[in-house]
């Protein structure tokens, strides 16, 4: 009687990796065809928000040591000399005031998607503070018209450092700001995110802030 072969069957292969979802064309993350892949990815809003914050908070400390240093100076000199506030520092705290209320009115109207209005009030939060700068401006010519200079006296040196620090610090706001301008027609079409706005807005407010702040050290200590 003939006998019988039995052929074991070959084993199946194993899978390559990328099967698994990290492949070409799987659906993980690692593959193009794959719907979670990272280039859908976006960095959440509050992520640009917390770090919105932590640059704030090295701001604070920053003008914290400035105002420590202002004490001390002042407490333990005997050449400090006070000098008059010029007035034009007045308009110019309103004038500062009134670009936080028009960027409150844009971010309104944006949530209204009332394209007229937030165009509106964010070219005039625009304004104004480019005309904050310009009357910091001639705030510093009116003092350097009565020979008041940044090494005149301890006073009038912590009066520059701290409205020139401050002055290119809002700078950098009103960037963030032209930045919003040039995205205001996606964002109101809802194309992008409105996550500029907000942080720029936390970066405004803040600045508006701080130079209340710096206003009272000014008027108060120097």
């Amino acid at each position: 009687m003939a006998s019988t072969v039995l052929t074991p069957t070959k084993p199946a292969k194993a899978g390559k990796p990328g099967g698994s979802g990290r492949g070409p064309g799987s659906s993980g993350p690692g593959g193009p065809g794959g719907g979670g892949g990272w280039e859908g990815y976006r960095v959440p809003s509050r992520t640009y928000r917390l770090g919105m914050w932590f640059g704030l908070g090295g701001i604070v400390m920053l003008f914290a040591a400035f105002t420590s240093a202002l004490v001390v100076r002042r407490g333990m000199s005997f050449d400090w000399v006070s000098i008059a506030v010029p007035r034009i520092l007045w308009l110019n705290t309103g004038v500062l005031l009134g670009s936080s209320l028009t960027l409150e009115l844009s971010r309104r109207a944006l949530a209204r998607h009332s394209a007229a209005q937030f165009n509106r009030w964010l070219y005039a939060t625009l304004v104004l503070g480019l005309a904050f700068l310009g009357g910091q401006l001639v705030a510093w010519r009116e003092l350097a018209s009565r020979g008041v200079y940044l090494a005149t006296n301890p006073s009038s040196s912590f009066f520059y450092v701290l409205t020139a620090a401050h002055g290119l610090h809002l700078a950098g706001g009103i960037i963030a700001l032209g930045y919003v301008v040039f995205r205001a027609g996606s964002m109101v079409r809802g194309l992008t995110r409105q996550t500029p706005l907000e942080v720029a807005a936390i970066y405004w407010h803040f600045m508006d802030a701080l130079w209340i702040y710096i206003f009272f050290l000014l008027t108060r200590w120097s």
